[in-house]
């Protein structure tokens, strides 16, 4: 596709996901998400971050958090989110809809990734029922590279990730089975709530009950 097509699916995927946050009560605000440690407001402020965050105030933070990507970031996210309400987050992502930004490396198509991943680690975890549409979640699937796993630490030996309702598999071995979207999280180094997988790996990638 050309970057003028996903940058359309990067634009309908923030105006869905804008659409659902603009829905959601102050109590599902304050509900933990699948990203360990952060609410949906500190994932919604990590996803906006790009919209805020100028070349100098990035650096800066790099150098606070002494080149650790991950600590920066979510020192952000919780400076951020302490700082911003919900409609001052949701309002940031719709004035973004069409922001060019795109993570070092990763193209249009890892903004949509970034953009889907967050997206699902917020639906999945208040136990809502968005599917993400099958164009930019082939889009998603189609950029996932085994140097993608590696980063978030998944141990994935002995497994085979096998959607049920699209045309994916991922590895070799016991079939580990769920949705596209669910097994994107589970690449993704995500435990998913009890339900959403099958097969005899299921309960390595599930949330303890």
């Amino acid at each position: 596709m050309t970057d003028t097509e996903v940058r359309t699916a990067v634009a309908a995927e923030r105006t869905d996901l804008a659409d659902l946050l603009s829905g959601l009560d102050a109590k599902s605000w304050d509900a933990p998400t699948l990203c360990a440690g952060w609410r949906v407001r500190e994932v919604v402020a990590h996803i906006t971050m790009p919209y805020r965050l100028s070349s100098p105030r990035f650096m800066l933070g790099m150098i606070k958090a002494l080149g650790n990507f991950n600590r920066m970031a979510d020192r952000s996210a919780r400076d951020d989110a302490a700082m911003l309400s919900a409609d001052d987050l949701v309002r940031s992502l719709c004035d973004n809809i069409d922001h060019p930004w795109k993570p070092p490396g990763g193209g249009f198509t890892g903004a949509l990734s970034h953009d889907v991943i967050h997206g699902l680690d917020i639906t999945v975890a208040l136990g809502l029922d968005r599917v993400v549409p099958e164009d930019r979640m082939r889009l998603v699937l189609d950029a996932v590279k085994p140097k993608n796993v590696k980063f978030f630490g998944v141990d994935l030996e002995g497994v085979e990730l096998r959607a049920d309702d699209l045309n994916f598999s991922y590895g070799s071995g016991a079939a580990l089975s769920g949705s596209a979207q669910d097994l994107l999280l589970v690449l993704c180094g995500r435990k998913l709530p009890e339900g959403h997988l099958s097969g005899a790996p299921a309960a390595r990638f599930t949330m303890p009950g």
